[in-house]
């Protein structure tokens, strides 16, 4: 628009110096020159009545992504027996060419919480029963302090055979085993799994992360709050310990009684 402002005044200054030269004294423009440049108003445009509007659809990311919905665990009509028939005299990783029994999950089967473990000791092994050595006559003092009674629980471990020497199972060993524990998880609908020590944390949750790390904070594991917390076998090394594992512990005990 200035560009054909310029033109158009370029224009009429010729025009006046060719009627000057010519002996023309003066003109009166029909127009002025502002007048003739004077850009049309724009068509109005009324804007569409409120109810042709089709209002947006609902964002639930920054980027109108639709969240996936929270997996849940899918309830199970298998029984325990049915998995521990299942199991039998189990060979199917190398832990069976030195265990003496196959140590199965035991307690309540209706149980509101459940306390996962990493394998049997050597007092389990015997025995064919989860946690009754010391660590296991701790634990059972441990659920005596929140209010509950070991029978209440339920109790198991990722691993059904004691390692040699009580080391920690290796990736291959708790991922033969593992199954038979999620099936189990999937019978009884815990509201709550205590998670105890390292090794049992990162096979259940399948982190990379430690256990001081996440110890303390409720994780998930398919619509199941799970407390990771210290072993206690560790408890029994590192007595120091204990106040944080009975922090721990006093969550969960709130946790149970705000969902009854």
């Amino acid at each position: 628009m200035q560009e054909e402002v310029r033109n158009l005044i370029a224009e009429t200054k010729k025009q006046l110096e060719h009627l000057r030269v010519l002996g023309v004294d003066g003109i009166q423009p029909a127009v002025t020159v502002a007048a003739a440049v004077t850009p049309r108003p724009e068509p109005v445009t009324k804007p569409a009545p409120i109810e042709n509007v089709v209002p947006a659809e609902p964002r639930t990311s920054l980027f109108g992504d639709i969240a996936p919905a929270p997996v849940k665990l899918t309830p199970s009509s298998e029984t325990f027996d049915q998995i521990h028939a299942e199991i039998g005299d189990c060979t199917r990783c190398p832990l069976h060419l030195e265990r003496t029994h196959v140590v199965h999950t035991e307690g309540n089967r209706k149980a509101r919480l459940m306390f996962v473990g990493e394998a049997p000791g050597a007092d389990e092994d015997i025995l064919a029963r989860p946690f009754v050595g010391r660590a296991g006559q701790l634990l059972t003092k441990i659920i005596e302090a929140i209010g509950l009674k070991r029978e209440e629980v339920l109790i198991g471990n990722v691993n059904r055979c004691r390692p040699p020497g009580n080391r920690a199972p290796t990736t291959e060993e708790a991922t033969t085993c593992k199954p038979y524990l999620l099936r189990e998880i999937a019978i009884v609908q815990p509201k709550v799994i205590v998670v105890l020590g390292n090794t049992a944390m990162k096979n259940l949750l399948d982190t990379r992360e430690g256990i001081t790390r996440l110890r303390g904070r409720f994780q998930e594991y398919q619509g199941i709050k799970v407390m990771p917390t210290f072993h206690p076998a560790y408890l029994l090394r590192d007595p120091s310990k204990k106040r944080e594992t009975w922090e721990d512990l006093k969550m969960v005990r709130d946790y149970l009684d705000s969902h009854p």
